[in-house]
């Protein structure tokens, strides 16, 4: 049985992940801790759990392997680190950290001290985004030209989301720190190693933070995707990607995926006859990553990656160039 405390509710998936390990029966929620006493005693209670306003005493106790760690982005690096120097495994909300040198001190805590890590990228567990992939890797689209991805919601505009998601030093940015990560990390998988980014983030309800963005990235082999995100959009979720032979599209989760293809017998957009099997949540994948040492599909790597892609789009933005990104894997 994996003991978990979960460090922090300031993140809105919070408690969603708390949830999810509570419901897996590997693992269980044993305490919580928050960087405000007060909101975290009343979030512990809510979860049925004790309450403990020392995270140093959490990080100390033998009944605890692992963490959850959903604190304001600008603590992870500190809390993090803590946590792998006390031997801890460690599940976190993305991004890892605004700077890469400071996801890289994180990264060496986890490797020194040999916990299982995994970051949250749940939009690569599902059906139709595998699909994109396979449909790659099968060479239905020949060479891949253009990707285009939109993850947008009205959390700004109907001010749903807490307050604090506009803290510029808390969070790091807005929209695209938070909600474009998903495109940044979809596009980085499906398309490899980026090569520049330039990036326009604006604010269309004034807060201290982007609330609607949009990078352009080329990756290496030619390959251009932009990646669109808003806290003040009615709402959308669409992937395409365009080939040399063939393409690829989900223009809603209702709507699910579509390809073309010259390698398929089938002509025009049709929905492919069977998907992949979803894969396991990521908090599933890394119950079991701290249990039985089995993989995960994003760890540190891929942390590290997202971190990188997303330092360069905010300096792009912030400086109205474009930014050099460096090569390194995966």
């Amino acid at each position: 049985m994996l003991r978990v405390a979960v460090l922090s509710r300031w993140h809105v998936h919070a408690d969603q992940y708390a949830r999810e390990v509570a419901a897996n029966d590997r693992a269980e929620v044993v305490v919580a801790w928050d960087e405000q006493p007060d909101l975290g005693a009343e979030w512990a209670a809510k979860l049925g759990v004790p309450f403990e306003p020392d995270l140093r005493r959490v990080l100390a106790r033998d009944d605890i392997d692992a963490v959850t760690v959903t604190t304001p982005t600008d603590m992870h690096p500190d809390v993090m680190v803590r946590a792998a120097e006390a031997g801890k495994h460690i599940f976190t909300e993305k991004v890892l950290a605004t700077t890469v040198a400071d996801a890289e001190r994180i990264a060496a805590a986890v490797a020194t001290a040999g916990v299982a890590f995994c970051i949250s990228f749940p939009r690569r567990c599902t059906p139709d985004i595998l699909y994109a992939r396979q449909a790659l890797d099968e060479g239905l689209l020949g060479r891949v030209t253009a990707l285009r991805v939109r993850i947008a919601h009205d959390g700004a505009v109907r001010d749903w989301l807490p307050e604090h998601f506009y803290d510029p030093k808390a969070c790091g940015g807005g929209a695209m720190m938070d909600l474009g990560a998903h495109g940044m990390y979809l596009a980085r998988w499906l398309l490899g190693q980026p090569r520049r980014i330039t990036s326009v983030f604006s604010t269309v309800t004034g807060r201290a933070v982007d609330d609607n963005a949009v990078s352009v990235i080329e990756f290496e082999g030619g390959a251009i995707a932009v990646n669109e995100t808003s806290f003040a959009s009615s709402g959308s979720y669409a992937l395409e990607m365009d080939g040399t032979e063939g393409a690829y599209r989900m223009l809603s989760p209702a709507e699910g995926a579509e390809i073309r293809s010259q390698h398929l017998d089938t002509k025009g957009w049709h929905a492919p006859p069977v998907l992949p099997e979803a894969r396991p949540k990521p908090v599933d994948q890394w119950i079991d990553a701290c249990l039985d040492g089995t993989p995960v599909d994003f760890g540190m790597a891929e942390a590290i990656a997202l971190t990188e892609v997303m330092e360069a789009g905010y300096l792009a933005d912030r400086e109205g160039r474009t930014v050099t990104l460096p090569a390194r894997g995966p």
